[in-house]
């Protein structure tokens, strides 16, 4: 990578194997629905012989958000760990050919390319099974110092805190962009990994590691432990840095929308129509593609975040986290570009 970036995101490179289901098969298969738990190969070989017929696409957090920015015209940049196999090669080619850059050396040896099975319910709620696999050797080297000095933005996936040569990678990635004066930005996730690693995330707040974070309000009320979400909100909007500094926060709530929390102050963001929610993969990490392109183009938090619902209304229409959609067209339909 040579040129500037207006994003760049750090991830995990996963493939979704995404089928329908319903309540009793997760019961039965004892998974939380609504939220994603990691797995080992072997429950991921049991769960893929018991599961229906599956649509097999690219995905991954964090490589959806880089996928959807580069959509909206956003010049962007991914950095993930793939095996030399037949799915880590479909990862790389569904990347590059929506102009994602990534050039990260795909692994010779050790686990297969990370999987992600998604059961999707018929009120359109996916839970996540995710064997990490390869995923979990992306390490500081595989982070390149001028290619983070050259993004407007870094993004980190807080789904990258478990593995822990991949939090290595990701404080490297703080550094480098900080010190060449650019914007770090993280996603919590999940609400379980928010409960995993709380007083770590909050420590990245509070050092002044992280400018903008996003969350679903699920998210942030683990991350303060409480269960009222105005409480959350409020929280978020009072939080300093060492320096004294307040971060962009950005809180989506499903079908009430979202919020700006910059300042000290709150701006609510309403929701784009949606005919019928098919699949909620990806609404968050497309909400975050939609804020962040439009934060590359210069408009305002609020605008921003009105292109966010945009990205985020698109995807849930259908399954798979991946924009079906011509993105920019919908933007210009409704003057947000």
């Amino acid at each position: 990578m040579t040129e500037p970036l207006d994003l760049l995101v750090l991830g995990n490179a996963i493939v979704d194997v995404i089928a329908r289901t319903d309540d009793g098969f997760l019961e039965a298969q004892r998974v939380h629905k609504g939220a994603m738990q990691l797995i080992d190969e072997t429950r991921a070989e049991e769960l893929f012989s018991v599961m229906g017929p599956a649509t097999i696409v690219s995905g991954g957090s964090g490589a959806n958000t880089a996928v959807g920015a580069a959509l909206l015209g956003a010049r962007t940049g991914f950095v993930g760990k793939v095996r030399d196999d037949e799915l880590g090669a479909l990862f790389a080619h569904d990347l590059k050919a929506t102009g994602v850059r990534f050039g990260v050396a795909a692994a010779t040896e050790g686990p297969a390319t990370a999987r992600c099975f998604v059961l999707v319910t018929p009120d359109g709620e996916r839970t996540l099974n995710t064997y990490l696999g390869a995923c979990q050797g992306l390490s500081p080297a595989d982070v390149d110092e001028a290619t983070v000095a050259r993004a407007r933005v870094t993004y980190l996936e807080g789904y990258l805190w478990d593995p822990p040569a991949a939090k290595d990678a990701f404080r490297k990635a703080v550094k480098i962009a900080h010190n060449a004066g650019h914007a770090v930005a993280l996603t919590l996730s999940d609400a379980f990994c928010v409960g995993r690693y709380r007083e770590e995330f909050l420590g990245l707040i509070r050092d002044g590691s992280v400018d903008i974070l996003f969350a679903n309000i699920g998210e942030l009320k683990s991350l303060y432990e409480t269960e009222d979400a105005e409480v959350a909100i409020r929280a978020l909007r009072d939080e300093r840095d060492n320096h004294g500094r307040h971060l962009l926060g950005l809180v989506t709530r499903s079908e009430e929308g979202s919020v700006v929390v910059k300042g000290g102050e709150i701006r609510s963001v309403g929701v784009s129509p949606v005919r019928e929610v098919v699949d909620s993969t990806g609404a968050g990490d497309l909400f975050a593609a939609g804020f962040l392109a439009g934060h590359a183009r210069g408009l305002d938090y609020v605008t921003s975040a009105r292109l966010g619902a945009l990205a985020a209304a698109e995807v849930i229409q259908h399954i798979g986290a991946r924009p079906q959609s011509d993105l920019v067209a919908l933007a210009r339909e409704q003057g947000l570009i």
